[in-house]
């Protein structure tokens, strides 16, 4: 594979794996809570147990960082062609891996989807078996003859791509960490309206889920159904939703509310007041640094009559130990887990809805300036839906990433022109 035909098949390899593998690492990047809430799953697939500790808690959020960043400077390598030998060689290898345990992810099903562009692109089982496949083939291309990709660098400027690449995608991780995802791909993104998500067109095949609580007593374990809930005798432990049969299944469809054993969902969603959801899966491990904070948030909406809740899928003991430390005089519910997980990628996080739509999103660490000065919310920006945020994003993205690479590619490929020239030049003088 040879001349000009053989270029062209390389650098078309080339330049499709470097923007999956550049696309796959920024998404887990702007979102490393959703890859390792992934790399969980599969944990407990495999084990067949949902462990708790340092692993399971830290590991793996570190794994789940450092996966990003190390798909990301493998695509910016081979876009850039930077140690093209080993590059290709490493690409090879991590697609031959990649391609036979998503082998096993189609025969055995642990998840639904492998999470390999987190929510940004969710593919079948089958459909990532079929991309891996492609790109292993693609891959061996590249492997084989990995000097027919012409550098967009020259090698003495080469560190400066990849430094600068492993700080901007750890750097965006990180940030990510402490305040939200600065691309939101999941159906709760600000400006997203629940009860639409979780409407079914007309016409479309109805999908049947069974929401099964799970509650307590006396040491007991027991499930029950919504319609056949317990006494208040029995404590709730957590919930979970199964589809039971296929159909179109709509963007939200198992956003649940439960206020002392009742359904309140339609009453929170069709306010047309404001109301501040506080979002924490588990009460028990929820940061509560900023609790000082929140109380003074929730005595604002108290003040102000907006209704403030927290959402959690903590059991009743829970909440209590939560109310004893933080001092908190707001409404708990519970609502499924994985739920909480998809809303806000922060525990806790604050979310403020209208009538169902999403206006604002906070981490525990950038919650909103509000107390007993301020005013309504329709007289300030947080009682406004930020329209402009994804652009916004991506504009400084353009402007502290992409651009400096852009100008360095430029003036790297100008003075290797001129020394290119002047080379030429003596040599023809000395002729």
């Amino acid at each position: 594979m040879d001349g000009v035909l053989g270029g062209v098949l390389v650098n078309i390899a080339r330049l499709i794996l470097a923007a999956t593998f550049i696309f796959s690492g920024f998404v887990k990047a702007v979102d490393p809570l959703g890859s390792q809430y992934k790399i969980q799953d599969y944990i407990a697939a495999v084990t067949d147990a949902y462990n708790t500790g340092f692993f399971h808690d830290w590991g793996t959020l570190v794994a789940s960082v450092i996966l990003a960043a190390f798909e990301f400077l493998l695509g910016i390598h081979l876009l850039f062609a930077i140690n093209r030998r080993i590059s290709t060689k490493i690409v090879w290898i991590f697609m031959l891996v990649m391609t036979f345990v998503t082998i096993w992810i189609f025969i055995a099903d642990p998840v639904s989807d492998c999470g390999c562009f987190g929510e940004a692109l969710v593919l079948t089982n089958g459909q990532t078996l079929l991309k891996n496949i492609v790109l292993l083939v693609l891959a061996t291309v590249l492997a084989w003859k990995p000097l027919m990709m012409p550098r967009l660098i020259s090698r003495h400027n080469a560190w400066i791509v990849s430094n600068f690449s492993a700080l901007f995608v750890l750097a965006t991780s990180v940030y990510c960490l402490y305040d939200l995802p600065i691309a939101d791909f999941r159906p709760y993104h600000i400006g997203a309206s629940i009860p639409r998500g979780m409407e079914i067109p007309e016409g479309a095949e109805q999908p049947q889920f069974n929401t099964t609580l799970i509650y307590k007593r006396d040491g007991e374990q027991k499930e029950f159904t919504m319609e056949n809930l317990p006494d208040s005798t029995w404590t709730f432990v957590d919930s979970k939703s199964e589809q039971i049969t296929e159909g179109y299944v709509p963007p939200i469809h198992d956003f649940n509310i439960l206020y002392n054993e009742e359904d309140i969902t339609e009453d929170i969603l069709s306010d047309p007041n404001y109301t501040f959801l506080l979002i924490a899966p588990h009460l028990e491990t929820a940061d509560e640094s900023q609790f000082g904070k929140i109380n003074i948030i929730a005595d604002y909406a108290q003040r102000r009559h907006y209704r403030f809740i927290c959402l959690t899928a903590s059991g009743k003991e829970a909440m209590e130990h939560w109310a004893d430390i933080t001092g908190a005089n707001y409404e708990f519910a519970n609502t499924d887990e994985t739920t909480l997980k998809t809303i806000v990628r922060s525990s806790p996080g604050l979310l403020l809805l209208k009538e169902g739509t999403i206006y604002q999103k906070w981490s525990h660490n950038m919650l909103p300036k509000l107390d007993e000065k301020s005013p309504a919310l329709e007289k300030t920006p947080y009682g406004k839906i930020d329209e402009r945020h994804d652009s916004n994003v991506f504009s400084k993205i353009l402007l502290w990433y992409v651009l400096p690479l852009i100008i360095l590619t430029l003036f790297d490929r100008i003075v290797a022109g001129i020394i290119a020239i002047v080379r030429r030049l003596t040599k023809t003088v000395k002729a």
